[in-house]
């Protein structure tokens, strides 16, 4: 019998976010060595790797890192999956997220393909991600990458599980004028997830798609076919306000306007991003 406790599995588990079961076997392998279980663990990981690419990841975290640009801020914002919640808290999971998070602000990358090839460690952010997946004994995954610019950029992070690291993260951007309103815009994201800026972002086929949606939906109802014109178009502004930041009743105070809202400082509000894991 190995020279292991309970506390030793569980103090492995959390290092590795490997699987009971291997932490134990690898263990008893190791003759109750830490070290070289974590060793023994990773080697496994690594030969298992192929046989995990198929599998679902539809946990793990968002992270985002601003910094001062030559003409206003720079952030990145990254989503990295794992297959299990077990996993995605765990300590070596967060930490390889910000490894990554790092590298990918560093290297200016605005898509996930430069994102990946990033410059991390002794090789790259996929190298890094890869190696990392084999020793928690899961596929590991960055999923998207997004980089925005601007006078100023506002962060929000947050939790739908207290155990849980950030599952929604959201990039708000602004001029100075709007800073002092724009953590209310970024939580307003967060919560009522608009696809659009403005109505001028929605593509025209897209537009087009919800007017033949509202004409069908009212013909159905027996509108009369003089009204159809003035009814489609009461609905398609029904479909803006729903879909489009700007349009949308503020969270905080349902009675004015995300657009109303941010008017009142005299600023301005050019971009967002939002990132919910799994969406």
């Amino acid at each position: 019998m190995a020279n292991y406790t309970a506390a030793d599995i569980k103090a492995l588990r959390e290092r590795t976010g490997a699987g009971m079961l291997d932490v134990k076997k690898a263990l008893d392998e190791a003759g109750g060595d830490a070290e070289q279980a974590v060793e023994i663990i990773r080697k496994k990981g690594l030969a298992r790797a192929a046989k995990r690419e198929g599998n679902a990841t539809s946990e793990g975290l968002v992270a985002v890192k601003v910094t001062d640009g030559e003409s206003g801020q720079v952030a990145t914002m990254i989503e990295v999956n794992s297959e299990t919640d077990f996993v995605a808290k765990n300590e070596k999971f967060i930490a390889l997220a910000e490894q990554v998070l790092e590298a990918v602000h560093a290297a200016g990358a605005a898509d996930l393909d430069a994102a990946l090839a990033a410059p991390a460690a002794e090789g790259t952010v996929a190298d890094l991600v890869a190696a990392q997946g084999a020793t928690m004994g899961e596929k590991i995954v960055l999923r998207r990458v997004a980089r925005v610019e601007g006078p100023r950029i506002t962060t929000y992070l947050h939790k739908t599980a207290k155990d849980l690291p950030p599952s929604i993260g959201v990039l708000v951007v602004t001029d100075e004028a709007a800073e002092p309103v724009a953590k209310d815009v970024a939580q307003h994201v967060a919560a009522m997830a608009p696809k659009y800026l403005t109505r001028e972002d929605v593509p025209a086929d897209v537009v087009e798609k919800e007017r033949e949606i509202a004409r069908e939906v009212s013909i159905s109802e027996g509108k009369p076919e003089a009204a159809l014109p003035k009814i489609v178009e009461g609905r398609l502004n029904g479909f803006f306000k729903e879909a489009v930041l700007v349009d949308q009743p503020l969270a905080k105070d349902p009675k004015t306007t995300v657009a109303k809202h941010v008017a009142s400082t005299g600023g301005q509000l050019t971009g967002f991003v939002r990132f919910r894991v799994g969406n």
